[in-house]
């Protein structure tokens, strides 16, 4: 029998692509495409549309007094000491620390209430369990004006007007419902096991909620505290009908009494402005991907 050999196939010599026919292949690949050239013009366009009325303001609140009335988008000069009269000559810094109390007050109420009655009620299976849900929904019903002449002979008779208890107790109310609805259905969707495994090692139900499951429902309980605390900045109707004293009124109400009965000082209505919208701005730097991914959790499997 014939013993054949083979010889091993010689390595194919690599591919070697001009210069010049490479650098067109990156141009090529680094050049938008028409589509994304597109929706990049419609979403600067929008962008546009939506950061107009902010651009407004801020000329506004630095246009003098006596070009409130004319027809130039820009004043000839701006007028920096709006922001220092309006600070001086007004209550504004007295509201501005009363809707800070009450945001921030109001906001660490609803947690504290919001985050036991919501695992309490994903996790126990209890009788009326969606009788309870139902009637948490319903409360979302009722519209604070409605209510209002009842909450005011209540807090009168209790003598609570002019208090910032009085409006951290309100606006905790009106947003409880919806930080419980929220934080159930994010308890709902963490496994028990993770809570059983870790009470097998030793931790009891609150170890297991603190330790476990609340840090993987943060996305659900930041949230339920960015909309509460917006909801209770941007309050208006309570605290203007709740508190009668300048140096007690949340800051929308403050800024609300620059409107006379016959002229509006535009400049320092649109200054008191700028300074109100300053710190959720500044909160919402800082929490934006926690407030994403919370209302983009469970849209993709």
């Amino acid at each position: 029998m014939t013993q054949q050999t083979y010889a091993p196939r010689p390595a194919a010599a690599p591919s070697v692509v001009p210069a010049g026919e490479h650098r067109a292949l990156t141009r090529r690949s680094r050049t938008p495409r028409p589509r994304t050239l597109l929706i990049a013009a419609i979403a600067w366009f929008l962008a546009a549309v939506f950061l107009v009325p902010y651009a407004e303001m801020i000329i506004t609140a630095l246009r003098p007094a006596h070009e409130l009335r004319d027809a130039t988008y820009f004043p000839s000069e701006f007028e920096w000491a709006n922001f220092v009269d309006v600070w001086r000559e007004s209550h504004l810094g007295d509201n501005l620390r009363v809707t800070l109390l009450v945001a921030a007050g109001s906001t660490l109420l609803v947690l504290l209430v919001a985050v036991p009655a919501a695992y309490y009620t994903a996790r126990m299976r209890f009788r009326g369990r969606k009788l309870f849900l139902l009637l948490v929904l319903v409360t979302q019903m009722f519209q604070p004006t409605s209510l209002l002449v009842g909450l005011y002979r209540e807090f009168y008779q209790l003598g609570m007007l002019n208090s910032v208890w009085t409006l951290i107790l309100c606006n905790a109310a009106f947003n409880l419902a919806f930080a419980i609805w929220i934080l159930t259905a994010y308890f709902s969707a963490i496994p028990e096991a993770l809570e059983e495994a870790a009470m097998i090692d030793g931790l009891g139900r609150g170890g297991a909620l603190l330790r476990i499951t609340l840090p993987l429902a943060m996305p659900g309980v930041v949230t339920a505290m960015i909309f509460t605390f917006i909801a209770a900045w941007n309050e208006f109707v309570m605290g203007l009908t709740l508190s009668t004293v300048p140096e007690s009124q949340p800051l929308t109400v403050g800024i609300n009494s620059f409107i006379g009965n016959y002229t509006v000082q535009w400049n320092y209505l649109f200054a008191g402005s700028v300074i109100a919208i300053v710190p959720v701005v500044i909160l919402f730097a800082l929490i934006e991907r926690k407030v994403v991914s919370g209302l983009t959790a469970g849209s993709v499997k």
